[in-house]
């Protein structure tokens, strides 16, 4: 069963009977239905029901000769508000089953976002129309948080806040020209790279490493859709999974000046959240692109 299951509010999910039961459930009342006629084993359909505000679980099979529907794999959701990102995004089946992961290089984060497809069918559909995507698909990243705790704000005035933002804008444009071959932007990105870890170094000693890093994304563990994250919180909100009455957090988030949602279950969240505090854990990326 899915280690994620817990943050859409199905902690108590333990055995596989119970897991059985909560698929029927979405098969026969699902609220989205998204078919694939053309498939080339047969008829591919995505059932989604939403057990909360905007997440839930997302079942996807086929059906045989005689019409009758085969549960492949079933994986919960969140779907984000807003577009995170506008990057070209590369799109590939895993290996043993009929999903997707997708990767795009957003210059903020600084490394290569990897994440799993929600609109796995839509794609497929999308895909059988057109082999070829025009580059900067609008895409709504969104995470599904296992562990998570809320961290005080580093204190800053409004003149700092507003260099960081020049030097982060400066800092993009260096990357997007570094990308582009220029050496001047390599050297520049290389001498400030040389004097963060002088400051870093320094800082150290005396100082707690949380105040010193405001924000920060990365890869977490072996698998590549997962990330280890610090953000701030812009905007927050609570309610309940419709049947287990389990109560779900979602947060909306500023990691390295990309902001998205993230969902959690309010027993795994150690704190309470407030606007302007920071939220640090682990989550599973997830993306929905839009065509």
């Amino acid at each position: 069963m899915h280690s994620y299951l817990r943050a859409v509010g199905f902690s108590n999910i333990t055995e596989r009977k119970k897991m059985k039961e909560i698929i029927m459930d979405v098969v026969e009342t699902y609220d989205e239905k998204v078919v694939v006629e053309n498939h080339p084993d047969g008829v591919f359909v995505e059932f989604s029901k939403n057990y909360g505000c905007d997440c839930g679980i997302t079942v996807c099979g086929q059906y045989d000769e005689n019409n009758e529907f085969e549960v492949e794999y079933s994986f919960p959701f969140f779907r984000g508000t807003g577009i995170t990102t506008q990057e070209s995004v590369v799109i590939e089946r895993h290996a043993d089953k009929e999903s997707f992961a997708g990767a795009c290089d957003d210059l903020r984060i600084g490394v290569t976002l990897i994440f799993y497809l929600q609109n796995a069918a839509e794609y497929m559909l999308e895909k059988h129309k057109s082999s070829m995507f025009p580059g900067g698909q609008p895409l709504t990243l969104s995470g599904l948080a296992r562990e998570g705790k809320i961290l005080f704000p580093v204190e800053k005035d409004k003149e700092a806040v507003k260099v960081e933002r020049e030097l982060t804008k400066n800092r993009n444009h260096l990357m997007a020209a570094a990308r582009n071959g220029d050496e001047e932007a390599m050297e520049s990105l290389t001498m400030d790279d040389m004097d963060t870890y002088s400051m870093i170094s320094r800082r150290i000693t005396t100082d707690d490493v949380f105040t010193i890093v405001d924000s920060y994304f990365m890869p977490y563990g072996i698998e590549c859709d997962q990330y280890n994250i610090l953000g701030e919180i812009l905007d927050y909100m609570t309610f309940r999974n419709i049947v287990t009455g389990e109560e779900i957090c979602q947060l909306t988030v500023d990691c390295n000046d990309m902001q998205f949602d993230i969902c959690i279950n309010k027993k795994d969240l150690l704190g309470e959240p407030k606007v302007g505090r920071r939220f640090k854990g682990l989550i599973w990326l997830q993306g929905q692109l839009h065509f």
